[in-house]
């Protein structure tokens, strides 16, 4: 059976998008740690990230590091976090999270955004990349 990120990525479940480009697909995080809070997932379904072939580790970095532009533009925040726990969605990915301080990436403060937040907050991070 299809991961649940494979079924965003065969528009099966829908959600805000930000960048996709063949090999990786980046959407907004429907309970965000922090506003802005991505998901880079990698096209193919494999449950650990360092399972993943060689090119899609030396694509995804490249591809996060276009999003992670874009998010310090738009979202006020000091850096973009970058954090792989990958327990909840047998599919590897990567969490791009605007922080403040070390402490701010924690799921612990993760909170559901509304569609309208994360439509918004998605087209100007679009309009950005």
């Amino acid at each position: 059976m299809a991961s649940l990120f494979t079924r965003i990525i065969l528009g099966e479940i829908p959600c805000e998008k930000i960048l996709d480009n063949g090999d990786f697909f980046a959407f907004l995080d429907i309970r965000p740690i922090a506003p802005g809070h991505t998901l880079v997932i990698p096209k193919i379904e494999v449950d650990n990230l360092f399972d993943l072939e060689g090119r899609y580790l030396e694509g995804m970095l490249p591809f996060a590091q276009r999003i992670s532009k874009a998010l310090i533009q738009v979202v006020p925040c000091k850096r973009i976090g970058l954090m792989v726990a990958g327990f909840e969605v047998p599919h590897a990915h990567l969490h791009l999270v605007p922080i403040q301080q070390e402490g701010d990436l924690s799921f612990s403060k993760a909170k559901p955004a509304s569609h309208e937040e994360l439509a918004s907050l998605g087209k100007k991070i679009r309009a950005v990349i």
